[in-house]
């Protein structure tokens, strides 16, 4: 099979689609035939170095953690498998981005029927976090949450999470995405310079909580609007959060079969609006995280093995 692998840590141009055998099915496990994989900003960090104290790589290693496709193979003690059915799922091995890949049956659920492959193979890691994040802060009707980068993959589907939970939410982002926001029924407030005065205005009884999928002083935001610690969650910003005494809830904390079944649903029913901004076939992969790099980019990044 091909399958994306980098030798060194660097740039997009150590990025190769290469020749390796096909996996199989362990005992308890199954292979899948990809058909769509997304890209995610964290898996340009491992790449790059940025997280080798955190996350180290092994060369060669692979990339990619979302996915869907079809069964290929059943191992030994799966039940209720079988090869040719339509699954999304996630591996934890760095190895999505590839034609085949092994995982444990737990790991994988059935699609929904009419939820496209491009969003099911991008229902894993922007779509778990942005379910830690509202998990962490757990909003309730009635209250006000400030989520930033809200028109962002990780952002978008916590500031949408918070809407179903009955939460106002207000949502900061450039004006380009204001219109998105509004669609869904978020607030939007344009970030930077004059951010605070424009969230008091916005939210004249007060923010409850705040979710931080940027970075870069939003925590201390919350602060100065007065949102207790403790309501307060970054899936980036972990200098801040232990100081201030924020959480940090990412994805590894609370996804399972069942909360990803539970997200595919409903972006199976339009209840979650999951973006698809651009697919790649999986030889362009150095372009496709190009495209990423630019970080201005709504919607998942798609490629298709």
């Amino acid at each position: 099979m091909k399958a994306v692998r980098f030798d060194s840590y660097g740039d997009e141009d150590v990025l190769e689609v290469r020749d390796v055998d096909d996996p199989v099915a362990a005992p308890g496990g199954v292979v899948v035939r990809v058909k769509a994989t997304s890209i995610n900003p964290g898996e340009a960090a491992i790449r790059s170095g940025a997280m080798h104290e955190m996350w180290p790589s092994t060369f060669p290693s692979g990339q990619g953690s979302d996915f869907a496709g079809t069964v290929e193979a059943v191992g030994d003690g799966v039940a209720g498998l079988a090869p040719g059915e339509p699954v999304l799922g996630w591996t934890d091995e760095r190895s999505a981005q590839a034609e085949l890949v092994s995982v444990p049956a737990e790991q994988v659920v059935r699609k929904p029927d009419g939820l496209s492959w491009e969003v099911a193979g991008s229902m894993f890691v922007a779509p778990a976090a942005g379910y830690a994040c509202v998990t962490a802060v757990a909003p309730r009707s009635g209250e006000t949450v400030v989520v930033s980068s809200a028109a962002g993959g990780v952002g978008g589907v916590a500031a949408q999470l918070a809407r179903l939970a009955g939460a106002t939410v207000i949502g900061l982002a450039g004006e380009g995405n204001h219109d998105w926001l509004r669609e869904h029924g978020i607030v939007p407030v344009t970030y930077g310079e004059g951010q605070e005065a424009r969230i008091r205005e916005a939210a004249p009884q007060g923010v409850d909580a705040l979710i931080d999928t940027h970075g870069g002083g939003y925590l201390d935001l919350g602060v100065e609007l007065g949102v207790a610690p403790g309501r307060m969650n970054s899936v980036i910003d972990f200098e801040a959060a232990g100081r201030l005494g924020a959480q940090t809830v990412g994805s590894s904390q609370v996804i399972d079969a069942d909360v990803l079944a539970h997200l595919a649903r409903l972006a199976a029913s339009g209840e979650l609006d999951i973006p698809v901004a651009a697919t790649y076939p999986l030889a362009d992969v150095r372009a496709a995280y190009r495209r990423l790099a630019d970080r201005h980019t709504r919607g998942k990044i798609v490629l298709l093995p």
